[in-house]
């Protein structure tokens, strides 16, 4: 389901996120340990691109792969 035109704009993408891109990684890398096929953690990882492309267009801040570190931490300090 979905756009084709989308899904093959993302597939090498998401190969050399996987690759180089330790968020996308370990995302990829924790679903596979889950039991997940390799092509369906790949669409995910295709869809966390997406996400990621999304929000730093909409907070029009670089890209920080320690986002989630510092985010929980600000959450949890008053």
């Amino acid at each position: 389901m979905g756009s084709s035109r989308l899904r093959k704009c993302l597939y090498f993408p998401a190969v050399s996120a996987i690759t180089h891109n330790p968020v996308v990684r370990e995302f990829y890398r924790r679903l596979v340990d889950k039991g997940k096929p390799k092509k369906v953690a790949l669409v995910a990882a295709m869809r966390k691109l997406l996400v990621i492309a999304v929000g730093v267009l909409n907070n029009k801040t670089p890209f920080d792969a320690n986002w989630a570190a510092h985010r929980k931490i600000c959450i949890l300090t008053p």
